[in-house]
């Protein structure tokens, strides 16, 4: 919930963060979570300006990002959120391999799988944050 509200909250002031991974969340002496590491990061004046370089780490990068399209930031930061709650809920993430072109082809084609224990409702989540049609992925909202 702190992740929520912390990216809805720097996308309301116009910033994408473009390299949201558990890395860079951090936790304070009250438990709370600080999204840090805004050296990739871009603003914008609308939540429709696009942006065309691919940056931040692999294995969270959007679909869209690592087929070398103009992309949506806000978009991109929302993929993120679904590889970061992928991690959280299974304890591995969903999109890994050494070869960078395989890792690529494997985000491209959403291809990853949820374990059994894992419940039905969270994978419904998954599913529709890690969409690779942009348009048909969950918002903030």
């Amino acid at each position: 919930h702190q992740i929520l509200e912390g990216v809805e909250y720097i996308h309301r002031n116009k910033v994408c963060h473009r390299d949201l991974k558990p890395e860079n969340l951090l936790l304070d002496e009250n438990m709370n979570i600080k999204i840090v590491d805004f050296g990739l990061s871009n603003t914008y004046n609308l939540p429709t300006d696009t942006l065309k370089t691919a940056c931040g780490s692999p294995c969270y990068a959007s679909p869209e990002m690592v087929a070398g399209k103009r992309y949506v930031g806000l978009d991109t930061d929302i993929w993120s959120m679904g590889v970061i709650l992928y991690a959280m809920t299974v304890g591995y993430l969903p999109f890994e391999d050494p070869d960078t072109n395989k890792l690529y082809k494997k985000i491209l084609n959403c291809d990853y799988l949820v374990p059994g224990y894992v419940e039905k409702s969270a994978k419904d989540m998954m599913k529709c944050i890690l969409c690779v049609e942009p348009k048909k992925r969950y918002t903030l909202d």
